[in-house]
């Protein structure tokens, strides 16, 4: 259990002294050394655990998953030990899906739900998106798009025996995505805060708005500088966001339990 669990979270200290943990979700493509560094932006009662998906990083030999479901279905199962304790999750682009559909399945099936849900970078899930079919480009169209996305460098992209490696984790993904379809479902009894870039032209204000739609609490909008991946240029206003409003929340768990 102990090996299955530091694949999927990392990292994964069940015998953790902290009080709350902030489970993170990748992007498309990316990793959990995403928020290798975000640890150190939070006091030491929060505990970040990055989720590592198959096919990347130090799962680099598994296969990756290209259906939503069956990434949800996973992860809510392997979870669950990591769950003794208040919880919340924060997802980017990809990974704010990801972390909003876990949300609903530890929901609907175990009862549980997360302190709060910090989605980035991407739309309310209930709007229609008319978005190209990435996974099915040929490699040099997908390249093309994957420059004009500004997420993966140029000396990445220029090397190709890189991208003979990453090009099926991203397609994987963004099948993942191109794929989804949004179910209706109870609002999550859970405040939710959406994240944007002020110069992310695919990601509105007004789609990020929508997400208080999905919340039977309350649902803030908060924008940040830079485009669809300002949470690098902007990691430390953010995890230090994330990590106020998550220690405002227990403080006053606190005094209500007083």
């Amino acid at each position: 259990m102990t090996s299955k669990l530091h694949s999927w979270f990392v990292p994964a200290n069940i015998n953790s002294h902290a009080n709350l943990r902030l489970f993170c979700f990748p992007y498309a493509g990316g990793g959990a050394s995403i928020y290798r560094e975000w640890q150190k932006h939070f006091p030491k009662n929060i505990e970040v655990c990055a989720v590592q998906l198959p096919g990347r990083e130090s799962r680099g030999l598994e296969s990756p998953i290209h259906s939503l479901a069956q990434i949800v279905n996973a992860i809510a199962e392997e979870i669950q030990p990591l769950l003794a304790m208040p919880f919340a999750f924060f997802g980017h682009s990809m990974g704010a899906l990801i972390a909003f559909e876990t949300a609903r399945q530890l929901t609907r099936k175990y009862k549980r739900i997360p302190d709060h849900l910090f989605v980035s970078g991407r739309s309310a899930p209930h709007l229609t998106h008319r978005y190209r079919k990435l996974h099915l480009l040929p490699d040099d169209e997908l390249k093309n798009e994957l420059r004009q996305l500004n997420g993966t460098p140029d000396a990445v992209l220029q090397n190709n025996e890189l991208m003979d490696l990453l090009l099926p984790r991203l397609r994987a993904d963004f099948e993942v995505c191109e794929t989804y379809t949004y179910s209706v479902d109870m609002p999550i009894h859970c405040p939710i805060t959406a994240y944007g870039g002020l110069d992310d032209h695919a990601v509105s204000m007004e789609s990020l708005a929508a997400w208080k739609e999905h919340t039977s609490y309350h649902a803030d909008l908060k924008m940040f500088e830079g485009d669809h991946f300002f949470l690098h240029n902007e990691q430390q206003k953010l995890a230090q966001d994330v990590g106020s409003m998550l220690q405002t929340a227990k403080a006053l768990q606190s005094v209500s339990v007083r």
